[in-house]
């Protein structure tokens, strides 16, 4: 097996980003968000595109924020709720195939048919 270029903590914000999308109802939030660009969405809009409301959301928005996934921002009298950093999300999903097939001796040349 060959040695991984992860330093230990971003094997812990990753382990912690994936952790926190571990609930379907949090996947789904930070879905809405995503596909809302930017400009995010009240905490209103966002419950009412995920089905989940009052605590319940609250609760997962306080997952999502520690794990750096989404933000919260007051304007006026709304909360605003937006994917803190695609690129996080972006790195998310290159975790996942940095080392795709690394054991393989593919990144070698070698051609598998």
């Amino acid at each position: 097996m060959k040695h991984s270029d992860f330093t230990d903590l971003e094997l812990t914000e990753t382990a912690s980003a994936f952790a926190a999308l571990g609930s379907e109802q949090r996947l789904s939030v930070l879905r809405a968000l995503v596909r809302a660009g930017p400009e995010g969405l009240s905490i209103g809009a966002l419950g009412e595109r995920c089905g989940v409301t009052g605590s319940t959301l609250t609760h997962h928005m306080r997952i999502l924020a520690q794990a750096g996934l989404v933000a919260q921002e007051r304007r006026g009298r709304q909360i605003i709720c937006a994917a803190a950093a695609y690129d996080r999300v972006q790195r998310l999903s290159a975790f996942l195939l940095r080392e795709c097939c690394a054991d393989t001796g593919a990144e070698e040349g070698h051609r598998h048919d």
